[in-house]
């Protein structure tokens, strides 16, 4: 089990969505362009398996990012993330909306974000995290901070803590072997 406060684990006990920023948080926050201006992404395969896992034990994922990218389309249709919101200036008008839209209250959400323009959403949300990476100011103002940094990981270790905190993993270990459906640590 995680080390976090027993108050936090209650929190991520009653998580039910989880939103994500893409760029710092998906990606590394670099920014990739060809000389026509077509632009790239680099996503971790962890992190979309983390995704995957999350959906598995019923938390809907969904991303509010403020750049458009056709890179980050296909990745969320990859991924069957049915609520790619970009292009957003205001996120946190933008989180409540999704919330009303899922009928998940904000108190029920975890979101991750890394930059100043992710404040609002991430003060909205029932527990917010960020990365290893992130600015000292978001660092201080979240509830989670990853050991990992942005597009190395940092999600996946993120929903790690969600499936520990809701007690998943033999759920989810049953369905590659059900050799493995015990807890960690047990012989």
């Amino acid at each position: 089990m995680t080390s976090a406060a027993p108050a936090l684990l209650a929190r991520l006990r009653a998580v039910r969505a989880l939103v994500l920023d893409v760029d710092g948080i998906l990606t590394d926050g670099r920014l990739h362009f060809t000389e026509h201006g077509t632009e790239h992404k680099v996503f971790h395969s962890r992190d979309g398996h983390g995704i995957k896992l999350a959906q598995r034990i019923g938390i809907e994922v969904a991303i509010i990012s403020g750049r458009a990218s056709p890179a980050l389309h296909h990745r969320a249709q990859n991924l069957g993330i049915s609520h790619c919101l970009t292009g957003i200036a205001r996120k946190g008008e933008a989180l409540i909306e999704l919330c009303a839209t899922l009928g998940i209250p904000p108190e029920h959400c975890a979101v991750m974000g890394d930059d100043v323009i992710d404040l609002p959403m991430l003060q909205r949300a029932g527990v917010s995290a960020t990365v290893a990476d992130a600015p000292a100011v978001i660092r201080h103002r979240v509830d989670w901070v990853t050991r990992l940094p942005g597009g190395q990981g940092a999600v996946r270790e993120f929903i790690e803590l969600l499936i520990d905190a809701q007690d998943q993993w033999p759920a989810i270990l049953a369905d590659h072997d059900p050799r493995d459906a015990r807890p960690i640590g047990a012989a």
